[in-house]
C-alpha cells in the first residue's frame, strides 16, 4: 500500500473535526476522492484503489485528497427529517467548497483544476460537486453512481434537494447558461456495469446519459459488460482505465 498522510481539520461549517487522507506529491493534479456510502478517507486505500492507480501517484501526475463524508447524517439517514438532512448535506458541500478546497490550494502546488471521483455513493457526490461547480472541477470520473435524489429523501423535495440532484438540475439549466461553456472544456466520464447489484445505478446512468445528450454536453458514458458487478475489483480496473484520458 502507498503511504498516505492523514490530516485533521476543524470545520466551522459542520462544527466538528473532519479528516482527509493525502497521497502523492504536491505537484500532481489534485484529485478529490469521495468515499462510498458511509465511508471514510482511508477506505480508498483499504480497498486497494490507490494501488490500482499507484503508477500515476508515484510518478507525480496526481495528488489524491480522500475526504470524509457525513452520509450517516444525510443521504443514509432514512428515518431522519429530510428538511434537516438536506441542509446538513449543504453544510458539508459548503465545508468542501469553502474550507477544504482553499486548503487544498495551499497544499497542492500544481495550479491545476481539480478532478472529482468516487464509486457508488461517492460517484453521486463526485458528479454532484462537478456539475454544480465546473469552474472549480475540470473533470469527473464517476463509477456506478446514482444521479438523482428521488429515493434519498423519502419523496421530500425543495430547492436544495433539486440543487443537489444532477439529473434534475441539469434538466432545468437554461440554454445560454455560462456553465455550458465550462462543461465543453471539461472531461466527463460516467461508467456503470451491467452485472450484479448495478441495476438501479444502470437505470440512473441511462437517464443522466439522456439528459447530457439533450443538453448537448459532451460526455463519455461507458456501459461495461453483464459480468461487471457493483464491487471493488471492477472499480479497481475502471479507474486506471479512465484516468489517462483525463490526464
Amino acid at each position: 500500500m502507498l503511504q498516505g498522510i492523514e490530516k485533521h481539520r476543524e470545520s466551522q461549517k459542520l462544527g466538528r473535526v473532519m479528516s482527509v487522507m493525502c497521497y502523492g506529491p504536491q505537484s500532481g493534479k489534485p484529485v478529490l476522492v469521495f468515499p462510498s456510502q458511509n465511508g471514510h478517507p482511508g477506505d480508498f486505500d483499504a480497498f486497494h484503489m490507490t494501488d490500482a492507480i499507484a503508477p500515476w501517484i508515484e510518478s507525480g501526475q496526481v495528488q489524491l485528497f480522500c475526504v470524509d463524508s457525513v452520509d450517516e447524517e444525510t443521504v443514509s439517514d432514512v428515518t431522519g427529517d429530510p428538511y434537516g438532512r438536506i441542509r446538513r448535506y449543504e453544510a458539508w458541500y459548503d465545508y468542501i467548497m469553502e474550507e477544504l478546497i482553499p486548503w487544498i490550494r495551499t497544499e497542492n502546488t500544481s495550479g491545476k483544476a481539480i478532478l472529482s471521483t468516487g464509486v457508488s455513493m461517492g460517484a453521486y457526490h463526485a458528479a454532484n460537486f462537478f456539475f454544480r461547480r465546473p469552474d472549480v472541477f475540470d473533470s469527473v470520473i464517476a463509477l456506478s453512481g446514482v444521479y438523482d435524489t428521488v429515493d434519498m429523501y423519502a419523496g421530500y423535495s425543495d430547492e436544495l434537494v433539486y440543487l443537489n440532484s444532477p439529473i434534475q438540475s441539469l434538466r432545468g439549466l437554461p440554454q445560454g447558461h455560462p456553465y455550458f461553456q465550462l462543461y465543453a472544456q471539461c472531461k466527463i466520464i460516467i461508467c456503470v456495469g451491467q452485472g450484479a447489484w448495478e441495476e438501479p445505478l444502470l437505470a440512473s446512468t441511462r437517464i443522466l446519459d439522456q439528459v447530457l445528450r439533450e443538453k448537448q454536453i459532451a460526455a463519455w458514458v461507458d456501459y461495461w459488460g453483464y459480468d461487471v458487478n457493483h464491487d471493488w475489483p471492477w472499480w479497481q480496473k475502471q479507474l486506471p482505465y479512465f484516468l489517462p484520458y483525463v490526464l
